[in-house]
């Protein structure tokens, strides 16, 4: 398996792209045990996309592109502006604000840093902030997107690790809205100290509040229509991904009358793109993931741990602080798809809720996307705004350490996590 991994390493390195570098040296561990049948790894990648959960995937990925090309995002603006634009920072609070009310659409954090840099990131620059500081504050804002459901990578987590998507949509509500508050916090102390000023003068009116809050109401009953959904029973993960599509549709048309021809035949096309990426990388991570079941590495590095320490705590320290340096090379659905058949056995045996445990690894999978040298969503918001990585990194710090602080702070209170899933499913 050693020479399974540094191959992987080499071909990350050269610039392949990682679905071929997962395929091509999971194929390697099949020719060092010829013994195993050659029609393996065929099956193998079949039997992958064969799976019933993941018809979430396209459909959740279809309904995030039609909510986009539908105009909810320029009535969830309204309300982001009218809620933040009186605290210190203005729009750098804003695009925090948009991205939380904007989770629930998108479920994708690369996604959402595109989305708010294009939106706000060149009236940032206009309003005085530098550039690694604006950089900094669209794309970590971007965190809330796989969190506040209906996050794709908590179905890609539940999907393969076996874990209820249900309780994992309902245990990112308390933690997405704890990652807002801590960035809105860092933004308040950094832009005081830089002397960015508030974007409104006077606090908003109840009626503004209203006026804006009808207008991204459709946004923000999305995610709670699909918690209860899935509560009640109505509806299994598949299906109410379809519903999600039908809901997209019906708004677009019905409630804001924006979704055209042109939008919908380009959210077609987005979401074919994106389900062809995503379903082409879980075929083949089925190869790379074989052989770590058959040298029994989860086994492994359980001996290890347990020879290490006893404490479930600096477990998920340990675990955490491993994401995050593979994030810094490999992006987060890449991570969840080949790290949960490793972790997720592991953890069970000390006793940590799989729930608790996949808010976490999320949370810390999807950080990568903000940290060099490969970190997608940075790249993304860097080029939208001609931002040097030296910049952007010095920069963003304050936004690292808010969110690393409430990443601690959920691995040792995981009540903060379990309590909605807990309210809403009941305890298992």
């Amino acid at each position: 398996m050693l020479i399974v991994l540094i191959a992987f390493t080499v071909l990350l390195l050269m610039g392949m792209p990682v679905a071929f570098a997962i395929g091509i040296s999971g194929a390697l561990f099949f020719l060092q045990h010829p013994e195993l049948p050659a029609t393996i790894p065929i099956q193998l990648t079949v039997t992958e996309t064969q799976n019933f959960a993941l018809l979430a995937v396209p459909l959740f990925i279809l309904a995030g592109n039609f909510l986009n090309n539908s105009g909810i995002t320029h009535n969830l603006l309204k309300l982001a502006t009218v809620l933040t634009g009186r605290m210190q920072g203005g729009l750098a609070q804003t695009s925090i604000a948009l991205s939380t009310l904007m989770s629930g659409v998108t479920g994708s954090s690369i996604a959402d840093a595109a989305m708010n840099a294009r939106i706000l990131g060149v009236q940032m620059l206009k309003r005085g902030f530098s550039r690694g500081y604006a950089a900094g504050v669209l794309s970590y804002g971007s965190l809330m997107a796989p969190i506040i459901p209906p996050g794709i990578g908590f179905i890609l987590y539940g999907t393969v690790g076996q874990v209820s998507i249900g309780r994992l949509f309902a245990a990112g509500i308390i933690p997405g809205l704890m990652l807002w508050a801590a960035l809105a916090i860092a933004i308040s102390i950094t832009a005081r100290r830089r002397g960015y000023k508030p974007e409104r003068e006077k606090a908003p009116t109840v009626r503004e509040v209203l006026v804006a809050s009808w207008g991204g109401i459709w946004a923000i009953l999305f995610p709670i229509i699909l918690l209860l959904g899935l509560r009640g029973g109505v509806f299994t993960p598949s299906e109410i991904g379809a519903f999600a599509v039908v809901y997209a549709v019906a708004i677009g048309i019905f409630a804001y009358r924006m979704l055209t021809f042109a939008g919908f035949r380009d959210a077609v096309e987005g979401s074919l793109v994106d389900v062809g990426a995503v379903m082409f990388l879980l075929a083949l991570s089925a190869i790379f993931g074989y052989g770590i079941v058959f040298e029994r590495i989860p086994e492994v590095i359980s001996a290890w741990m347990l020879g290490v320490t006893d404490d479930p705590n600096v477990v998920m320290v340990l675990i955490v602080l491993f994401i995050l340096a593979a994030g810094t090379f490999m992006e987060g659905s890449v991570l969840i798809i080949m790290l949960t058949p490793i972790f997720l056995p592991l953890v069970t045996k000390y006793g940590i809720d799989p729930v608790h445990f996949g808010l976490v690894f999320i949370i810390a999978a999807t950080i990568g996307n903000y940290t060099p040298p490969v970190g997608a969503a940075m790249f993304v918001v860097c080029q939208v705004l001609r931002c040097p990585i030296g910049e952007y990194t010095r920069e963003s710090v304050p936004f690292l350490i808010a969110v690393s602080l409430v990443t601690l702070l959920l691995i040792f209170v995981p009540g903060v996590v379990l309590v909605v899933p807990n309210w809403l499913f009941g305890q298992h």
